[in-house]
């Protein structure tokens, strides 16, 4: 059930251009997914629990797969986990997930929805993207009737050899029958989307691989369908490292998350060797231009990172976002100047005497704790509105706000303004 291409590549529009842009990682049986595809318009899933109120950056794939699917004369279906996020996925965690309360699912799901507002389009029509929740199904189930029903179609030795699961157990930490549950309910989800929307692709992440085979399994045992899954290589760097934390943390898609700015800055500091890569992901340029950038070296490499950065801001903040992030930028680091738009953080308390600036460093985002800032200012790293800040006794105080802020920076790429309250 491993990928093997084929001989002569994919032949549906859909396949072809995942093939050509790294999407494609696994699959349960490309040759007859790719004829599926072929036969007409087809329907296919993607499942994003709730956990927060925003979306991320490791999320960008499995979304940009589902505009590709649409873009490519598909049915993209968005299915928010209002249900399954009571449980917690436990795929490749080493602990289980905070159980969340309806008010918090609720809240998150509103946020995650203006993500694919940007990405999908959505409507009537038979292409449009749809956008469905599991508690519509899942919350209202009967626990004895749901045993007796779905739970003869599942195996607890083929779950157990599950690689999530199987790494939890090897580890020998803790596993709650409330996390072994999440595996059945994204099968059933399957179940119910192939037998209302005739949707018969599930997408998802390589971390999802065992989930969805479940679930392609289930569906045949249960309806004789013969459903497919597909997953995408997790988003990490050439050396091998998740991309996920900007300066100020997780890389949320959500601009009341993270500041446009910050997140273009993300995408301009790609590194050397993964722009072309991340060009054919995130982005909608074409192949040709694509390879005209990558091979580009030294300081021209800068540009193709910059239009990596202005690209995929554009897909998920907007034009009107994109610009001002990207003049910002210009003006920071070409101008020498001190714009609007850097990320602005409020101080706990008003600058009364004095601030330690390895506090304010920490509550900046610029270091992860006191040490760490300590041995940047030390090593010369630091500066205050631009000047070099060498002590790491120094005090912030009401002299240096300047224009209502203090502008802290960290190396040349790293800024942010304080703003006391």
């Amino acid at each position: 059930m491993i990928l093997s291409p084929q001989p002569t590549g994919p032949r549906s529009d859909f396949l072809r251009t995942l093939s050509e842009r790294g999407f494609l990682h696994q699959c349960t049986d490309l040759a007859a997914l790719d004829s599926w595809l072929c036969s007409g318009a087809g329907t296919a899933y993607n499942g994003f629990d709730l956990t927060a109120d925003s979306l991320h950056v490791g999320h960008l794939i499995p979304i940009m797969m589902l505009r590709w699917f649409q873009k490519t004369g598909n049915k993209p279906i968005a299915l928010l986990g209002g249900a399954t996020s009571r449980l917690g996925d436990p795929s490749f965690r080493d602990t289980s997930r905070p159980l969340l309360n309806q008010e918090q699912i609720t809240k998150n799901l509103i946020g995650i929805r203006r993500v694919f507002e940007r990405f999908l389009a959505f409507g009537d029509n038979p292409t449009d993207a749809v956008m469905v929740n599991n508690s519509d199904w899942l919350g209202g189930l009967n626990y004895l009737d749901f045993l007796r029903d779905i739970g003869p179609h599942f195996s607890v030795n083929r779950m157990l050899t599950s690689e999530s699961v199987r790494q939890r157990l090897e580890r020998e930490q803790s596993l709650s029958l409330l996390e072994f549950n999440y595996m059945v309910m994204q099968a059933y989800d399957f179940h119910i989307l192939a037998e209302s929307c005739g949707c018969l692709l599930q997408l998802g992440g390589s971390d999802q691989w065992g989930n969805i085979v479940s679930g392609v399994e289930f569906g045949r045992r249960i309806g004789g369908r013969t459903l497919f899954g597909l997953t995408a290589p997790l988003l990490t760097t050439t050396s091998g490292a998740k991309m996920c934390k900007s300066v100020s943390g997780a890389v949320w898609l959500n601009a009341d998350r993270l500041s446009p700015y910050e997140f273009w800055q993300f995408w301009r500091n790609t590194g050397d060797t993964d722009v072309g890569r991340f060009l054919r992901l995130f982005t909608e340029l074409p192949l040709g231009e694509i390879a005209r950038l990558e091979v580009l070296r030294d300081s021209e490499i800068n540009e193709a990172k910059k239009i990596l950065a202005d690209q995929i801001t554009r897909l998920c903040h907007g034009l009107d976002a994109a610009v001002p992030a990207s003049e910002t930028s210009r003006r920071i680091f070409e101008a020498g100047e001190v714009p609007a738009g850097l990320p602005t953080v409020r101080l706990p308390h008003s600058l009364r005497g004095a601030f330690p600036l390895v506090d304010a460093m920490v509550v900046a985002g610029l270091a992860k704790s006191k040490s760490e800032a300590r041995r940047l200012i030390v090593g010369g790293g630091v500066r205050v509105n631009g000047r070099s800040a060498n002590d790491k006794a120094m005090r912030l105080v009401d002299a240096d706000i300047q224009n209502g802020v203090i502008r802290l920076s960290v190396g040349k790429k790293r800024h942010v303004l304080l703003q006391p309250v």
